[in-house]
C-alpha cells in the first residue's frame, strides 16, 4: 500500500491505496467523486479527464504510484455547482452540449484547462485540443461542444454576459419549438447526474459484485462447467450457472411473424449445452468485491467441443453448414416485396437498366458508458432491476419467463443512460442480474468493461444487397428488383422485423410503381443483431441511393435532378403501397439547390492533382413508429400546489426523453399557464409509469407524445368549468373529481403482409444530405469537409434536442462510411480499433436546414427525428468520393486502403 496526500478541488485529502490502482478508481471508489467517468478504461475516450497540477490527464490510465504526494487535482466538482455554474457549464447548457451527459464532465474539465492556457482560442484550436486529449463524444457530433467553448470564452473575456446565455421564456410563455434546456442539463454539466456505475458505488454494503465467465470461442458444445475452484476463492458468495436458473433460462425474442421458422427462445441467459457467439455468458461469479469476483471467474473451468464458426451469412448458408440451433434452419425467415406489375417485362422494355451489389456492415454502437445495472428485492418482495433499458415493459416480458419469476413481481427501472443508440432495445445484462439476485437473495451489481460492451452487446446487422433499377431515357424509374440477406447473428429477436425494413425502405423516397424482391434473415455466429439508429435504413437506403447516382451517370443526368424527377408527389406511394404522410421531398431538394451549386463550384476550385474534391447527394426516408397499431400510455396528475406531475415511460437513450415529455406536456397544458418548472417528471419506473413501449423506431415523439397529449387533455377536460376557466386542486377535491388521468394513443396503421404491402407507419421523416469530401490520391484517405442536411421532421418540439440528434446522427454516418466496423473481434474490440470518430474526423462545418411540414398524426405536428440523420449520409459521402476521384465504394467502410486499391485498379 501507499499513502498520498492530495489537494482535490482545493481540499486536502489523504488516501491509502495500492500502487497500481488508477487515480480514477481512487477518486470514484474511495473519495466518491463520481463526476469522473470511466468509459473505455484504456485512455481512449477522455471521460475520466481531470486536471492534475495544471495539466489535463486521463485518470483511468494514471496509476497512483505515478501520482506524487501533494499533487493538486481538479475535477468537475471543483469547477462549478448547480447553484453556482461556471461560464463553461452555462455555455454547455445554452448550446445543448450535454445530450446523454456521460462524456460531459471530461469535456468540461478539458475545456477548463484549455481556457486557462488560451482564453481566445480559434475553433480549430479547440478541435486540436480535444483531439490531443482524446475527448470523445458519441452523441453530439462535436459541433455543439465547440460552440460551447467559444461562448464560454466570450463570457470569460467579458464580451457577453451570463444573461446572454440563459434561456428566456418568450412573452407568450410557450417553449414548444424553442431552445429551452432539457431538465437534466444542470445535473449533467455539474456531474451530479448519477449514472449506473455511480449508483452502484452507493449501493448497500452487502451488495454482491458480479463478474462473468464468458465464451472465448464463437461456436461450441459445452461438455462440462466446473465451478469448484472458483467457489473456494476469497470473497466468493456463489457461482451461478444454468443449473441455478429457476425459469426457462432463455430470453424470448417475442416472435410475432407467423412465417418465422424459429420460436424466439434460442438465446440463453447462461449457456447450458452450447456456445453461440463469442462472449456468451456461461456463469456469474457473485463476490464481495469486483476484484474478487473477476479473479474467481478465471478459475471456472469450461470444457468444450469446438464447432465450425460461421462468421457471416454466406458461411452459414453453405450447404454443409451445421444448423446453429438444431432443428431451426440457418435461414429462418424470408420476406418478399411485391408491388405493382411483374417486373420482368418492365426491365425487358426499359431504356436503361442499372444493377450493383452493396454491403453495409456490423457497425458497433460504441456508447462511451459501458453497460451497467443492478438488482435487488424491495420492501414488497418485488425484484427491481435497474439498467440502461430503453424499453422497461418490453424487457420485463422478454426476461421474466427465463428468470422464472411472476411478471407482476418483476419491476424494471431505467438509470440515466450514457448513450445506447439502440443496443438497449434488446435486454443485455438484465436477465443476468435477475438470475443472480434470485439465486443469492442479495442486491447485485454488474458493470461491463468497455471490452465486454463491445464484444457482448448487439451490433448493426450486416446487409448484403443486390439492387436493380429500370428507367426510361429521361431518368424516370419504371421498376426495381432487390435481393437482400441479413446477417443477424445467433439470436432471432427482431430479426424478421429488421428484414422487413429492406422491403420497406430500399428505394424509399421515389415513385416506383413496380417492385419485386426478396430478403432473408440468416443465423450466424458473429455478434447478435440488435437495433441501431436507423434500424435497416442505413443498409437499405445506402443501396438505392448509390445506385441512383450510378443511374444518373449512365443517363448523363445531374444526381440532384434525377432525384427531383422521381421524388414522391401526390399520387405516389411508398414501396409498401402506403401514401406518405406529407409530400415534402421536392421542397427539400429545392432548398438544397443553392447549397449544391456553391459546393460544386468550391470543389472544382479546390481540387488539385494531389487532393481531389467532390460533392455527393443522398435522399432518405424513414418511419416514425413501429409497425401497425403501435400504442402508448402516459399519465398526468394535478398536485396539491396546482403543479402537475407527468408519469411517462418515454425511454431515455440520452437523446432527451425528459425534454420531449416536458415540451409536449407543456404545449398541451398551455391553457393552465404553467411555467415549465411547474411540470414535474417521473420517468421510466414500472412501479409508477405506465407502458409506453420501447424508445425505438423514432416512435417516441409521435406515439408516446400523443399519449402525453391525450393524458393532458383528459386532465384539462376534468379541470374545465362551464365558463371555460379551470378548477384548482382544492376545487377538484371539493367536487370529488379525480386528480390523475391516463392517456393512450394507438397509431391508425396496419401491418405489412407477406408481400410487404400495408400501411405500417403513422408518420415519416425526410432528409436530403450533401457531403463534401477531399480524397488524397496517394493514400486513399477521405476527409469530409462539410455536411449539409435539409431535414423535415415535422414541427420541431425542441431545437436544441433536434439539432443534437441531427449532428450526432451525421457523425455516426461519417463513421459508418469511412471507419467503423466490428468484424475482427480482437482488432475491433476497442474504440480506436473499431473506428470511433474523434473530433478531427468530423467536420466543424455542418449545416442543418429545416423544413417543418406539420404531420397529421404527430402531436402538434411533430414527427420523430432520431434516426433520419443516419439513414443515408454515408451514401452521400460515397457518392462524393466517386465525384472526387472516380472510385465507387459499394462495400463499407471506405477505409483509405480500400479507396487506394480502387484508385490503383482504375489506373
Amino acid at each position: 500500500m501507499i499513502k498520498r496526500t492530495l489537494t482535490i478541488n482545493g481540499v486536502e485529502k489523504s488516501v491509502i491505496t495500492k500502487p497500481d490502482t488508477s487515480l480514477a478508481d481512487v477518486l470514484r471508489e474511495q473519495l466518491r467523486i463520481t463526476s469522473v467517468k470511466v468509459g473505455c478504461g484504456t485512455g481512449q475516450c477522455g471521460g475520466c479527464s481531470v486536471i492534475m497540477d495544471g495539466k489535463v490527464i486521463r485518470s483511468c490510465i494514471t496509476k497512483m504510484k505515478r501520482v506524487k504526494d501533494g499533487t493538486s487535482i481538479i475535477t468537475l466538482e471543483g469547477i462549478g455547482t448547480p447553484n453556482n455554474l461556471h461560464p463553461i457549464q452555462l455555455a454547455w447548457i445554452a448550446n445543448g452540449g450535454a445530450q446523454c451527459g456521460f462524456c460531459t464532465p471530461g469535456f468540461i474539465v478539458s475545456t477548463m484547462a484549455l481556457l486557462e492556457s488560451n482564453l481566445s482560442p480559434t475553433r480549430e484550436e479547440v478541435r486540436d485540443w480535444f483531439q490531443k486529449h482524446k475527448n470523445v463524444c458519441r452523441c453530439t457530433g462535436y459541433k455543439p461542444l465547440v460552440d460551447s467553448v467559444m461562448d464560454a470564452a466570450k463570457l470569460m473575456r467579458g464580451e457577453i454576459t451570463e444573461d446572454d446565455l440563459r434561456f428566456k421564456i418568450p412573452e407568450d410563455g410557450r417553449i414548444w419549438g424553442t431552445k429551452y434546456p432539457r431538465p437534466s442539463a444542470i445535473a449533467k454539466v455539474t456531474g451530479t447526474c448519477d449514472f449506473g456505475a455511480d449508483l452502484g458505488i452507493k449501493m448497500p454494503s452487502d451488495t454482491l459484485r458480479l463478474a462473468l465467465v464468458q465464451a472465448e470461442v464463437s461456436h461450441a458444445n459445452i461438455l462440462s462447467i466446473d465451478t469448484s475452484e472458483a467457489e473456494k476463492m476469497d470473497g466468493v458468495f456463489k457461482v451461478v450457472t444454468h443449473k441455478d436458473v429457476v425459469g426457462k433460462n432463455r430470453i424470448t425474442g417475442l416472435i410475432t411473424f407467423p412465417s418465422n421458422l424459429g420460436d424466439g427462445w434460442e438465446r440463453p441467459i447462461l449457456c447450458d449445452d452450447k456456445i453461440f457467439q463469442y462472449g456468451d455468458a456461461i456463469a456469474v461469479v457473485c463476490a464481495d468485491t469486483e476484484e474478487h469476483a473477476k479473479e474467481a471467474a478465471k478459475k471456472v473451468k469450461v470444457e468444450i467441443e469446438q464447432l465450425p464458426e460461421y462468421m457471416n451469412a454466406y458461411a452459414a448458408m453453405a450447404e454443409d453448414a451445421l444448423e446453429i440451433h438444431p432443428g431451426t434452419p440457418n435461414v429462418y425467415f424470408t420476406q418478399k416485396i411485391v408491388k405493382g406489375e411483374e417486373t420482368a417485362p418492365v426491365f425487358d422494355k426499359a431504356d436503361v437498366v442499372i444493377e450493383d451489389d452493396f454491403y453495409v456492415g456490423r457497425q458497433p454502437h460504441m456508447p462511451i458508458e459501458p453497460d451497467v445495472g443492478f438488482a435487488y428485492y424491495d420492501e414488497n418482495e418485488d425484484m427491481i432491476i435497474s439498467s440502461k433499458s430503453i424499453g422497461i415493459h418490453l424487457h420485463q416480458a422478454m426476461i421474466a419467463p427465463g428468470i422464472g419469476i411472476d411478471p407482476d413481481k418483476l419491476k424494471l427501472t431505467a438509470n440515466p443512460a450514457g448513450g445506447t443508440f439502440g443496443y438497449k432495445f434488446s435486454p443485455t445484462m438484465e436477465a443476468l442480474l435477475g438470475v443472480a439476485c434470485m439465486a443469492t437473495k442479495r442486491p447485485v451489481f454488474l458493470n461491463y468493461t468497455w471490452y465486454q460492451q463491445q464484444t457482448y452487446t448487439g451490433k448493426r446487422s450486416p446487409f448484403f444487397m443486390n439492387v436493380k433499377f429500370a428507367a426510361d431515357k429521361e431518368g424516370k424509374l419504371l421498376g426495381m428488383e432487390s435481393d437482400w440477406t441479413v446477417d443477424h447473428g445467433p439470436y432471432s429477436e427482431f430479426g424478421d422485423l429488421l428484414t422487413l425494413r429492406g422491403a420497406q425502405f430500399i428505394g424509399a423516397g421515389y415513385d416506383i410503381a413496380n417492385i419485386r424482391g426478396e430478403g432473408r434473415t440468416v443465423c450466424t455466429n458473429h455478434a447478435w443483431g440488435s437495433a441501431f439508429r436507423g434500424y435497416g435504413a442505413p443498409q437499405s437506403v445506402f443501396a438505392s441511393e448509390v445506385l441512383m447516382d450510378e443511374l444518373a451517370e449512365k443517363l448523363n443526368i445531374d444526381p440532384l435532378e434525377i432525384r427531383y424527377k422521381n421524388a414522391y408527389r401526390k399520387g405516389c406511394t411508398t414501396p409498401t403501397g402506403q401514401e406518405p404522410d406529407v409530400f415534402c421531398i421536392p421542397e427539400l431538394i429545392d432548398t438544397m439547390r443553392p447549397e449544391y451549386a456553391e459546393a460544386k463550384k468550391s470543389a472544382a476550385t479546390r481540387s488539385t492533382d494531389e487532393v481531389k474534391c467532390g460533392v455527393g447527394l443522398a435522399l432518405a426516408v424513414y418511419a416514425a413508429g413501429l409497425d401497425g397499431p403501435d400504442s402508448a400510455e402516459s399519465c398526468v396528475e394535478l398536485n396539491e400546489d396546482n403543479t402537475v406531475t407527468m408519469f411517462s415511460s418515454w425511454g431515455e437513450h440520452g437523446q432527451g426523453a425528459d425534454m420531449g415529455t416536458l415540451g409536449t406536456a407543456h404545449e398541451a397544458l398551455r391553457p393552465l399557464n404553467l411555467a415549465p418548472n411547474d411540470i414535474k417528471l417521473v420517468m421510466n419506473d414500472m412501479r409508477t409509469t405506465p407502458n409506453a413501449g420501447p424508445a425505438g423506431g423514432s416512435r417516441s415523439q409521435v406515439v408516446v407524445g400523443q399519449s402525453v397529449k391525450a393524458a393532458c387533455e383528459a386532465l384539462l377536460d376534468a379541470m374545465r368549468k362551464s365558463d371555460g376557466t379551470f378548477r384548482t386542486y382544492e376545487e377538484m377535491k371539493a367536487e370529488n373529481i379525480p386528480f390523475k388521468y391516463s392517456g393512450t394513443w394507438t397509431a391508425p396503421c396496419t401491418d405489412c403482409d407477406e408481400n410487404g404491402q400495408g400501411n405500417p407507419f403513422p408518420c415519416f421523416m425526410y432528409g436530403f444530405f450533401m457531403a463534401e469530401t477531399d480524397v488524397e490520391i496517394k493514400t486513399g484517405k477521405t476527409t469530409v469537409t462539410k455536411m449539409t442536411m435539409v431535414a423535415d421532421v415535422g414541427v420541431v418540439n425542441n431545437k436544441l434536442v433536434v439539432d443534437g440528434q441531427l449532428y450526432g446522427g451525421l457523425a455516426q454516418g461519417i463513421g459508418l462510411a469511412l471507419s467503423e466496423e466490428y468484424e475482427d473481434i480482437k482488432k475491433h474490440s476497442n474504440m480506436k480499433g473499431a473506428g470511433i470518430p474523434y473530433i478531427k474526423d468530423i467536420p466543424d462545418n455542418i449545416n442543418l436546414i429545416y423544413v417543418e411540414t406539420p404531420r397529421p398524426n404527430g402531436p402538434f405536428g411533430a414527427s420523430g427525428c432520431g434516426e433520419i440523420p443516419l439513414a443515408s449520409p454515408h451514401a452521400a459521402i460515397i457518392n462524393a468520393i466517386y465525384n472526387a476521384c472516380g472510385v465507387r465504394i459499394t462495400k463499407l467502410p471506405a477505409k483509405p486502403e480500400k479507396v487506394l486499391a480502387a484508385l490503383n485498379a482504375k489506373k
